[in-house]
């Protein structure tokens, strides 16, 4: 737990977007661009270029550019439009996530007594 006094679920810090006009103006055109580059691999891929070895590339290059500028599309929405949160979480022990009681956390003892262990050292397949 931090040493602020924050419980688990509080918002820790909250940045707004930025919401920039120049980013608004980039995710459009890049939108435009990504239209024009799916609309190419459509009718490239309709009309049959991927049956011959130089069209299956170029079609191969058209679907790279796809994703890549999808990629770009969303790196810039995520940075500019959506708010920088942070919330507070409770680090929980590995025992908690085994579903352990507390009293059970270090477990039960392997024998009851000192002279089952010594039966045990001599023959491991020794039973109670």
């Amino acid at each position: 737990m931090s040493s602020s006094g924050s419980t688990y679920g509080d918002i820790h810090r909250y940045e707004p977007a930025r919401e920039s006009t120049a980013a608004a103006i980039g995710i459009v055109l890049l939108t435009i661009i990504e239209v024009v580059f799916v609309f190419l691999f459509s009718y490239g891929f309709i009309s049959g270029w991927g049956l011959s070895d130089t069209g299956n590339m170029f079609l191969g290059g058209i679907l790279a550019v796809i994703f890549v500028d999808l990629a770009f599309i969303l790196a810039l929405y995520r940075k500019e439009f959506l708010p920088d949160v942070m919330i507070v979480k409770k680090r929980r022990r590995k025992w908690e996530d085994l579903y352990i009681r507390e009293e059970d956390e270090d477990g039960v003892p392997f024998t009851t007594g000192a002279w089952d262990q010594v039966k045990r050292a001599i023959y491991p397949y020794y039973k109670k």
